[in-house]
């Protein structure tokens, strides 16, 4: 129950399963990808915002947490994200526009996943 897939940019990824179902626990379930990649993705757009307004951001992280429905197909029902930005002088109306803005128009992963999930976001920032 191991996989390996080689994306359009030629990088490889590992994925696996529980030892429940087979797999071997050696790398995130597909599922954990998909959510990964979401948080790359609204995270790359926060970033570019920022600096695309000239605010002296240094970090973006974001946790994400979410809920799964119980019968198949498990897509996910609940997604909360919380983004962590440092910075110098980043006014908090900038951070609050950027993440709407990731996921009103470009985050192509949260906007899909918003077909089927309420995403909920908040963030803090840290003077860097």
């Amino acid at each position: 129950m191991g996989f390996a897939a080689q994306t359009g940019s030629g990088h490889l990824l590992t994925m696996d399963g529980a030892p429940d179902g087979g797999g071997h626990n050696l790398a995130p379930r597909p599922m954990e990808t998909v959510l990964a990649g979401t948080g790359g993705c609204t995270a790359y757009d926060v970033v570019l915002i920022l600096k695309r307004g000239r605010h002296d951001v240094r970090g973006c992280q974001v946790k994400v947490q979410a809920e799964r429905a119980e019968q198949d197909p498990k897509v996910f029902t609940r997604i909360q994200m919380h983004f962590t930005v440092t910075g110098r002088g980043v006014p908090a109306a900038a951070v609050e526009r950027a993440i709407a803005l990731s996921h009103e128009r470009y985050c192509s992963a949260s906007i899909m996943l918003g077909k089927t999930a309420e995403i909920t976001t908040s963030f803090e920032l840290i003077e860097a």
